[in-house]
């Protein structure tokens, strides 16, 4: 069986805020790649629930933070589409990201 890793190191300051955030995949050839954001998701099938971790440095601006979130939204639904096939709920939770990009001012009506 082959293993392959992703690796997030995160450098905290004194008030254990993220001030810097890098990954690693070696598969697909990132090493050290800086990011403002990261937003981790996993599936425990025994408390069924889903376990998530989301972290963001100090100097995330908001404006970005809003699309960042959008485009997590859209991918949610592609995601969901390709595991299901309910391509009405995908188109759904398109819809939803596209009234969240509306009430974040990320783009007009």
């Amino acid at each position: 069986m082959r293993k392959t890793q992703i690796t997030i190191d995160v450098e905290l300051d004194e008030n254990h805020i993220p001030e810097n955030i890098t990954w690693n995949a070696q598969d697909g050839g990132v090493e050290k790649e800086e990011t403002k954001a990261t937003m981790i998701s996993v599936w425990d099938d025994k408390t069924m629930e889903a376990l998530r971790i989301d972290l963001w440095t100090k100097e995330m601006p908001v404006d970005q933070m809003k699309m960042f979130i959008h485009q997590i939204l859209v991918s949610l639904g592609n995601t969901y589409q390709r595991a299901t096939g309910e391509e009405d709920v995908a188109e759904w939770l398109e819809q939803i990201a596209d009234e969240f990009a509306i009430k974040s001012a990320i783009r007009s009506v």
